[in-house]
């Protein structure tokens, strides 16, 4: 089916993205310079009529459709009775509703409290100001190849320099990075690569400094590296051991996107603090700090909020998608997806002599280039967006292509979508 009817970008995204020039600040990059019109299940439609296949899903933010038809419905029932008040003000019952679900939904079966912020960055600071105030310590530990937003912390946090970190310092102290568990390249077991990363914290930090260590359960933006099996469940046990709080970065991992509700119960890891972003609410700004009733209620009455946070338009986006999610067993969906897509893959990776890796869980899914440099993966994601397709990039050397498809794409269209990376990779 031909889904393009002009070259990408159109004429109409040419003159836009010209606009764009005298409007929007430059350091704000876009992948595709396709502007969008609108969306459906699968596809974004842009100014120019052409239907591009969406296996990026806006960085795993619209798990449940664009839009999910609940989400729709609710964010319009909301905004006709109200827009705003500041849960810190004057409460509403929808921040109440999202905070108990998010209880109920995140891994452990232990008592539970959350608090609602904008983004994810936002979250993962907030974490560990409660580690900090909790334990009364201040290190923070974190592992290459992480990622955990742009603030000024986050961007400490941060493991890759070039574009998020670059002469935007000095970074907020008190970080510490440790090696992760990179299956491809370190060739160690879990316990092994766990017991790697202990050694140097214990040497490097020391226990009774950790306040708090901060990992994502799969590595984003370092490039979807799913540690090996022992390594999370061996880190989450020396952090209970030694007082230290295991806080896991669920932005882009949770939300039915790897086939499970949270990357962490895969192998049954219960954190003390649990950030979560991006799937949860459909596409509107919306995250928060869920962990351990006795951990969230020490901080003082006014430790925590925000002008925005938990907004009620958004808390009915995210009540909407988390409906969704459940009647549509998008977790099912998700490792249906996995299942076509490495299947596709891996045949094809025999093909061809670039690729170093096939990887992934649920509808995370990656392939990594022999070559240590962007170049083979810009040429093959540019192949895909000149034909509409969306892909993304990631990784310390920008060398894997992701894979996000939205959890309710039609089979149809991502084997479609599939056709045409593959035809990238062979070419």
């Amino acid at each position: 089916m031909t889904r393009l009817r002009t070259a990408i970008p159109g004429p109409q995204s040419l003159e836009l993205q010209a606009r764009r020039k005298g409007a929007v600040a430059a350091g704000v990059g876009s992948t595709l310079p396709a502007y969008i019109d609108s969306a459906d299940d699968g596809l974004l439609i842009d100014v120019d009529g052409n239907q591009l296949i969406d296996l990026g899903s806006g960085i795993a933010v619209t798990n449940a459709g664009n839009p999910a038809p609940a989400v729709a419905e609710a964010v319009h029932a909301q905004i006709d009775r109200f827009s705003h008040t500041c849960f810190m003000i004057t409460p509403y019952e929808s921040y109440l509703e999202v905070c108990e679900q998010l209880n109920d939904l995140t891994p452990g079966d232990h008592e539970k409290r959350s608090v609602l912020f904008n983004s994810g960055a936002e979250a993962v600071e907030n974490a560990v100001k409660i580690a900090r105030h909790v334990t009364g310590r201040q290190a923070v530990v974190v592992f290459d190849h992480g990622y955990h937003g742009r603030t000024n912390l986050t961007m400490a946090l941060t493991a890759k320099n070039m574009p998020y970190k670059h002469r935007f310092g000095p970074f907020a102290p008190e970080v510490y990075r440790v090696p992760a568990s990179y299956p491809l390249h370190d060739g160690l077991t879990g316990p092994e690569a766990a017991s790697r990363a202990i050694a140097a914290i214990e040497k490097q930090v020391g226990a009774d400094n950790t306040a708090a260590v901060v990992i994502e359960p799969i590595q984003g933006e370092g490039g979807f590296i799913e540690p090996a099996e022992g390594f999370l469940p061996a880190i989450a046990r020396w952090c209970r051991d030694r007082g230290v709080l295991f806080v896991a970065d669920e932005i882009q991992t949770g939300f039915c996107r790897t086939g499970s509700w949270f990357a962490l119960d895969h192998e049954g890891v219960v954190p003390d603090l649990i950030t979560t972003a991006k799937g949860i609410a459909g596409g509107l700004p919306l995250a928060a700090v869920t962990g351990r009733a006795e951990i969230m209620d020490a901080v003082h009455v006014g430790g925590l909020g925000g002008t925005y946070g938990g907004n009620p338009v958004a808390c009915a986006a995210a009540l909407g998608t988390i409906r969704t999610m459940r009647e549509r067993d998008l977790n099912a969906a998700a490792r249906r997806i996995e299942e076509t897509v490495l299947g596709r893959l891996r045949a094809v990776a025999e093909k061809t002599g670039i690729i170093a890796d096939i990887r992934g869980r649920g509808a995370m899914l990656a392939i990594e280039f022999t070559e240590r440099t962007p170049d083979v993966a810009a040429r093959v994601a540019k192949a895909c967006h000149e034909q509409g397709v969306v892909v993304l990039t990631c990784g310390t050397y920008g060398n894997v292509i992701r894979l996000l498809p939205p959890l309710v794409i039609p089979d149809d269209l991502l084997a479609e979508g599939l056709d045409v990376l593959e035809g990238a990779l062979l070419a």
